[in-house]
């Protein structure tokens, strides 16, 4: 029997909607009303609602009240939060409650890195920031910028760009006498992407001294890595004094490390003393070049070249700030050194005349010591300043432009320690020979105490004299020793205080005969030689040996022996009042029908010297005569001239008789 088969059932498609049970209908409305809640929400949200926990939590990492006057969030991949009328609480001690405050603080940060544990920033933008730095009130407390802090959790933060409009930053430390304002602005970016430079411009006091500065930073981000060179351009003037430097920090907020270019320039190098407390003298109008370099407590200025007045100037220069007081170590180098540019160092001001390079203050003193019948300087030494450092500073000069004194060259190591200054060695090159000194100068008592021991070695009379056909009448080597000791707070003072003993000697060689019989007052002989030609006279010796007491140089022996004239001294010279009494009476050694000889009288003051003859003293010739027999040099001549062999070493003595 056949049985037909089943019809098949009918297939059911997977993709078949069937509408929901009352239960699906219930998820489905919660749903809806849960995303028009969040849309109604986000709407309506006030973020003002986490000022609160945001102010908290900032007090409890820094211990300093943080205000917001207004929050608000903008959602996205990259949201932007933006606070309003934004003030950080300054330190208890602080006069000005608030140490930071701005009108608007926008930061945008990027939502997806976050959730990853790593915060972005792509930008901050500053409106109108005020920030207050602020020093202690007592020395060793921290500043106002020292506050609690939590960190951030090892959480890496990566900023791109910072954006500040009108800010304004303020440093003040009152016990330095330092207040700084500065105006702070983003400039343009090189690159639409790139961080903008920060460029700042201001003015202020430092250390008491007003000064204006501006320049800038290529990118202020740099700030965020201790360990990173922060590059920067300043550009600063306080008074005459003008400075730009260029190059990197590192650790900016400290000021330990750096390496920057440093031009510097002004009319007087005194001026720095104020600014960074370095004693240095007086000096002409100078500009410098060269590399300024900080490693926490030494401070370098390192191949520094340039000009100090008329001088060329180079070396390198240390100044170490971790004792009681700085300490200046220098290597001074000038190939052509303007003698007078050292003037600062004895308290006078360079020369003024034309050619010559000084600023207007040093100018009018060089004109106030002109109109005063004195030369030596009278400016007192600033006690404060030479206790104010110690120093160690050698300073070579290869050659020397001196038109009034024949100097070649010079060899100076100052030593400064606690007020005692001493130069060992201060030597010159003098016309063929040599200056060697030394200078010891006490400044730790109210009066400075001094004592100089010099010696002049193998100086050639002959090339004492500028002029070249003088100097061709006069050959000989000059020795002798200086030795004074006195007190006082300026160079006449202590001058004018000083005892001692002075002694100048000459050995053989020769003088114009023309010059011996004008100064001998022979009309006969001198109009001879001076129309017939001039002829040579050996000079046997010459000296002078003064004692100093007080101030007053006494002549104890002083003569000058020729072949021709025997010529013998006596008198003073005031160092206190700066006046001349000297009596040199010459003796012929040969006959003259018109030799007057009368004895030359030296007297008028350091600035207005007069040479006469004094006839009232021609009657004392037999008595002096008679006395020049005994005439030798003081023994401690002797080591330092050069008498010359045999019968000539009893100078004064054989023709004298």
């Amino acid at each position: 029997m056949n049985t037909a088969p089943a019809p098949a059932a009918p297939r059911t498609s997977r993709w078949r909607f069937s509408r929901p049970g009352k239960r699906g209908q219930r998820w489905l409305a919660a749903f809806a009303l849960l995303a028009a809640a969040i849309v109604v929400l986000l709407l309506l949200w006030d973020w003002n609602w986490f000022r609160g926990p945001v102010e908290r939590m900032v007090q409890a990492r820094t211990g300093r009240a943080l205000h917001i006057g207004n929050l608000d969030v903008n959602l996205g991949r990259t949201s932007t939060v933006r606070a309003d009328r934004i003030t950080f609480a300054n330190a208890p001690w602080a006069k000005r409650p608030d140490m930071a405050r701005a009108d608007r603080v926008e930061i945008d940060l990027r939502l997806w890195p976050l959730l990853r544990g790593s915060v972005q920033l792509p930008e901050i933008r500053l409106t109108r920031p005020d920030l207050l730095l602020q020093t202690a009130p007592r020395r060793g407390d921290p500043g106002n910028w020292a506050f609690l802090t939590g960190g951030n959790g090892g959480q890496s933060v990566q900023l791109k760009r910072l954006r500040v409009d009108d800010g304004r930053l303020q440093f003040q430390d009152e016990a330095g006498r330092t207040d700084i304002q500065l105006d702070v602005r983003s400039g343009t970016a090189k690159q639409a992407t790139a961080a903008p430079p920060l460029l700042l411009e201001g003015k202020g006091h430092w250390r008491g001294a007003s000064f204006t500065v501006r320049g800038g930073t290529e990118s202020p981000l740099e700030l965020a890595d201790s360990d990173h060179p922060f590059r920067l351009h300043l550009d600063g003037r306080a008074g005459a004094t003008h400075a730009v430097a260029t190059g990197t920090l590192t650790n900016p907020f400290q000021l330990q490390v750096f390496d920057l270019q440093l031009r510097l320039s002004g009319q007087d190098l005194e001026d720095l003393y104020p600014l960074v407390g370095l004693a240095l003298p007086s000096s002409p109008p100078y500009r410098l070049d060269g590399r300024l370099k900080r490693d926490y407590q030494v401070w370098r200025y390192e191949k520094f070249s340039g000009q100090v007045g008329d001088s060329d100037l180079a070396g390198d220069v240390q100044i170490d700030v971790a004792g009681e007081r700085p300490r200046l170590t220098a290597a001074l180098v000038s190939r052509r050194l303007d003698f007078d540019d050292l003037a600062g160092f004895v308290g006078a001001p360079p020369r003024t005349g034309d050619g010559e390079t000084a600023n207007a203050e040093q100018k009018a003193r060089a004109a106030a010591l002109t109109a005063k019948p004195t030369v030596l300087p009278d400016t007192p030494y600033d006690l404060a300043k030479l206790r104010a450092m110690d120093a160690d500073v050698r300073w070579k000069a290869q050659r020397i432009n001196s038109p009034s004194l024949p100097l070649d060259d010079m060899d100076a190591h100052l030593l400064l320690d606690d007020g005692l200054l001493r130069l060992e060695p201060l030597n010159f090159g003098v016309a063929g020979g040599d200056i060697r000194s030394t200078v010891r100068m006490d400044a730790r008592r109210p009066q400075i105490t001094t004592a100089l021991d010099a010696s002049v070695r193998g100086v050639q009379l002959g090339q004492l004299f500028p002029d070249a056909k003088l100097a061709e009448q006069a050959s000989g080597g000059i020795g002798g020793r200086v030795q004074l000791s006195g007190t006082g707070n300026s160079i006449a003072a202590m001058l004018g205080s000083s005892d001692g003993n002075v002694g100048l000697g000459m050995g053989r060689g020769h003088v114009g005969n023309l010059l011996m019989e004008l100064a001998g007052l022979d009309v006969a002989e001198s109009l001879k030689f001076l129309f017939t030609g001039d002829r040579q006279i050996p000079l046997r010796c010459a000296f002078a040996d003064f004692g100093v007491e007080d101030g007053l140089m006494e002549a104890r022996s002083l003569a000058l022996d020729t072949t021709d004239t025997l010529i013998v001294g006596e008198g003073s010279i005031s160092l206190k009042r700066e006046e001349l009494d000297l009596l040199l009476r010459p003796r012929p050694k040969d006959k003259s029908i018109l030799a007057l000889r009368s004895p030359l009288r030296i007297g008028g003051t350091f600035k207005d010297p007069s040479f006469r003859p004094d006839f009232k003293a021609l009657g004392l010739r037999g008595a002096i005569a008679l006395t020049l027999g005994s005439i030798t040099p003081p023994a401690a001549l002797l080591a330092t001239i050069e008498t010359g062999p045999g019968k000539d070493a009893d100078c004064g003595g054989h023709y004298a008789k």
